[in-house]
């Protein structure tokens, strides 16, 4: 069977963790950031959890074991 070629896009904005979790970085962090506070600024360094069907479908395009 051919080898599966994963999407640039997918390499590039999600990673799957050890346990399987699927991690994107956090919405709202680019521009505007003057007026924003510095605790959400902190906040927006955080990873985030994807789920749902989303996160398997991703999964299932990484190549990752779908749950």
């Amino acid at each position: 069977m051919p080898k599966h070629k994963v999407p640039s896009v997918v390499k590039i904005r999600f990673k799957v963790t050890k346990t399987g979790k699927v991690m994107r970085r956090a919405q709202n962090m680019r521009h505007l950031r003057r007026k924003k506070p510095k605790k959400a600024i902190r906040a927006y360094r955080i990873p985030r959890e994807v789920t749902g069907k989303m996160a398997t479908k991703i999964r299932r395009m990484m190549g990752a074991r779908a749950r």
